[in-house]
């Protein structure tokens, strides 16, 4: 892929607001709403998340994804995005590799997240076993409906 940066943002902007209405349109037909845990960009923009927006060389925000700092050495990785144009050029693998980078910085010893378990989630499944999640069983307050599955990644 050509060169991209990857910086802390707000989410209170429109490249961002974009992103997470384009993210919600994606998944609003793989599972029912009541198993779908969307934050807005607002929630997004509390003290405890951190939103990385990626752009392209011409300063596009082309993806996006978040940790949000649970305490206790748990952090969650939310809200992971990118634009059709650019899925297939690890961008995903980036933006996992700054979350895992900060997480350490935060003494945050274990990344958790939920992702939908139905056909469609197959490319986030992929981003994540490569970035060496692994499933595991259901983490904070999400039910175990069957429609959610879960990864974890120990940091050392």
């Amino acid at each position: 892929m050509s060169q991209v940066a990857i910086t802390v943002e707000t989410p209170l902007q429109d490249a961002v607001r974009a992103m997470v209405a384009g993210l919600n349109d994606y998944l609003k037909p793989l599972s029912p709403p009541e198993f779908q845990f969307q934050l807005t960009a607002e929630q997004m923009a509390e003290p405890t998340v951190t939103v990385f927006v990626v752009r392209d060389s011409s300063g596009q925000a082309v993806g996006m994804a978040s940790l949000k700092d649970h305490g206790g050495g748990l952090g969650e990785v939310k809200r992971m995005f990118t634009l059709p144009q650019v899925r297939g050029q690890r961008v995903g693998s980036l933006l996992l590799a700054q979350i895992e980078q900060l997480a350490r910085q935060k003494n945050i010893s274990r990344l958790v997240l939920e992702t939908g378990e139905a056909p469609g989630f197959e490319p986030a499944w992929r981003v994540y076993e490569r970035g060496g999640f692994t499933q595991c069983g259901a983490v904070l307050d999400y039910p175990d409906s069957g429609w959610s599955r879960f990864y974890e990644k120990k940091l050392s």
